[in-house]
C-alpha cells in the first residue's frame, strides 16, 4: 500500500514541527512548505521531509506546490498552519498590516484547500486541517486583525465541511485556546504542570481527528490547558 502523502502549511519550530515527526513517525511522506524554508533544513532531515518554499498569500506559489504534491500522490492530510498578527488600537492600526493579517491567516487558507480540494475530490477521502485559535471564537482588543482573520478561517472550515463530508472529504479546524509551549526553558512554564499545550500533544490530536471512521466525524475540537479559564 502507498503511503499517505501528508502536507504542511506554514511551518515553524512548534505545532507544525511536531506534527510533522507526528506524520513521519506513522510512516507518512511529509511535504513541509513556508515561505522561509532555510530554518526548516534539521527538521526536514529528521522527518525526511520534502522542503518547497510556498507564500500561501500568491495563489501561483499554491498551485506550483500542489503540482508538487501531484507528483508525490493525492494529499491524505493538508494541515493549514499560517498565520500573521498584528496588534493595536483601531485607530492606530495600518491598514496595510490588517490587509496583511487577514489575507495570511485566512486568504491563504483559501487557496490551499481549494487546490488541497482539486485533487482529493476525485478519490473521494483526504483531510483538510485548519490551526485556529481563542480569536477563532473571541475578538480581544488591540487584536482585530487577528481575530478577523481567524473567524474568517473558521466560516471557511464550517462552510467546507458541510460541503465536503458528503463528498468523503473531512474538513476540520481546531480552536487552540492557550499557550503553546517553546521548550523546558519557556518562560511562562511558571504557570504549573501542564499549564501550556504541549505541541506534541496537540499533533497526537490532530491525527486522532484525521484517522476517525466517517461514520463519526469531527467538525471542530477545543484544545486548551487543564488551568486556562474560558
Amino acid at each position: 500500500m502507498a503511503k499517505e502523502v501528508a502536507v504542511i502549511v506554514g511551518v515553524g519550530s512548534g505545532l507544525s514541527a511536531a506534527l510533522a515527526r507526528a506524520c513521519a513517525q506513522r510512516d507518512m511522506t511529509v511535504v513541509l512548505a513556508a515561505r522561509n524554508i532555510d530554518k526548516l533544513s534539521e527538521l526536514a532531515a529528521e522527518t525526511d521531509a520534502r522542503l518547497i518554499s510556498c507564500d500561501a498569500v500568491d495563489r501561483r506559489q499554491v498551485d506550483a506546490l500542489f503540482r508538487v504534491v501531484g507528483e508525490i500522490a493525492v494529499p491524505s492530510l493538508v494541515v493549514y498552519n499560517a498565520s500573521y498578527r498584528t496588534r493595536g488600537t483601531v485607530v492606530e492600526l495600518d491598514p496595510v498590516e490588517v490587509e496583511r493579517s487577514v489575507a495570511v491567516t485566512a486568504l491563504g487558507g483559501f487557496h490551499v484547500a481549494q487546490a488541497a480540494v482539486r485533487q482529493m475530490l476525485p478519490v473521494g477521502r483526504g483531510s483538510i486541517l485548519f490551526t485556529g485559535a481563542s480569536a477563532s471564537v473571541k475578538g480581544y482588543a488591540q487584536s482585530a486583525p487577528f481575530a478577523m482573520g481567524k473567524f474568517a478561517l473558521r466560516g471557511l472550515a464550517q462552510s467546507m465541511a458541510r460541503e465536503l463530508a458528503p463528498k468523503g472529504l473531512h474538513v476540520a479546524h481546531f480552536v487552540i485556546d492557550g499557550g503553546i509551549s517553546r521548550g523546558p526553558e519557556d518562560p511562562r512554564r511558571g504557570r504549573g504542570a501542564d499549564g501550556l499545550l504541549e505541541p506534541a500533544a496537540i499533533a497526537e490530536t490532530y491525527l486522532h481527528v484525521h484517522a476517525q471512521p466517517r461514520s463519526a466525524w469531527t467538525w471542530e475540537v477545543e484544545l486548551r490547558p487543564w488551568v486556562e479559564s474560558f
